[in-house]
């Protein structure tokens, strides 16, 4: 991912018309999903939970202001960073704060931790990082740090990865607390990084639960999931209580919602049905124009969270039995 430096200056008029017509000629397939029993959702309409992108699928070669204008264009008020931010000064700081609150977006969460949680022998310097960390989060006004497992190591057993995870969550969490930012313990399929320790989710959210911290939950990637596990509903179900963020990204290719495999219909009911109050972030690269793919994305989940819980439960079958997690 390219770092730029805040906030290059640039006009840009048309650009609004821009975007309509590309709107208009660069429809994402998930404005192509049709549903008899969904209501149909209005761009102004209210999310059924809160909507996020992850900005590091975002307009990559644009300065990093207009990145954020290109999502609160799409339509959300919330953006997930990944050290956009590493050369920011104290200025650049400010001067973000004031962009963000000119286009009402809120910083939801943000990594950028290196140590491994995994490995024990690396505790001290990933407790280090993570104090280091917080007053970065202060100048972004984000209270959300997101932790990854680290690879396996090697000579260690799973059991003894799995501990040093829960010891330095726990450990971590006190830290944290200090400055009311909470922790979100991520997945990653074993296909992106056959190296990566935490691929399963039935095994984070054991880890979650056994931290027991009120400011540790898990991200729940569903692309990364579909892969390593699948069974995405009844875990979701079972284990809301645990769950601060998810991830949205279709299988195959990281792309929009609704152009693979998992059916994201579904998942935005269940979202809605179970009344979840976290972040829903946007993690997929566009098929077509960005601004259009991330409104119809956000217009799916508007449509289909919104629908009621009678007209959902005959597309979600109650009767199979919770297989993992």
């Amino acid at each position: 991912m390219r770092r730029r430096q805040f906030f290059g200056a640039c006009a840009r008029a048309g650009a609004t018309v821009a975007a309509a017509a590309s709107a208009a000629t660069a429809l994402s397939a998930a404005t192509r999903l049709a549903d008899s029993g969904a209501t149909q959702a209005s761009p102004n309409a209210t999310p059924p939970f809160k909507l996020s992108v992850m900005l590091w699928t975002v307009y990559e070669k644009l300065p990093f202001d207009q990145r954020i204008e290109k999502v609160a264009e799409a339509g959300y008020n919330a953006v997930e960073l990944v050290n956009e931010y590493k050369n920011f000064t104290k200025e650049d700081y400010a001067r973000f704060r004031a962009k963000k609150r000119e286009l009402h977006l809120t910083v939801d969460a943000t990594s950028g931790i290196n140590h491994s949680l995994c490995d024990s022998s690396q505790r001290d310097a990933f407790l280090d990082e993570v104090r280091a960390k917080l007053p970065v989060l202060e100048e972004l006004e984000c209270n959300k740090l997101i932790i990854l497992s680290g690879d396996k190591v090697p000579g260690q057993t799973p059991q003894q990865m799995h501990e040093s995870c829960i010891e330095g969550l726990k450990r971590a969490a006190d830290i944290a607390a200090t400055k009311n930012v909470g922790l979100l313990l991520e997945n990653i399929d074993p296909e992106e990084n056959p190296k990566y320790f935490l691929t399963s989710v039935a095994e984070g959210f054991q880890i979650v639960r056994s931290v027991g911290a009120p400011n540790v939950q898990f991200l729940y990637d569903f692309f990364h999931d579909q892969i390593a596990e699948g069974n995405l509903l009844a875990k979701l179900e079972k284990n809301l209580d645990l769950i601060g963020v998810v991830h949205i990204a279709d299988v195959p290719g990281r792309h929009d919602p609704g152009t693979g495999e998992i059916n994201y219909p579904n998942i935005f009911r269940k979202l809605g049905q179970l009344g979840f109050n976290g972040y829903v972030a946007m993690e997929f690269i566009p098929e077509g124009e960005t601004v259009a793919a991330l409104r119809a994305a956000r217009e799916m989940a508007i449509k289909y969270g919104s629908t009621q819980r009678n007209q959902s439960a005959q597309f979600i079958n109650p009767g199979r039995p919770h297989a993992t997690a």
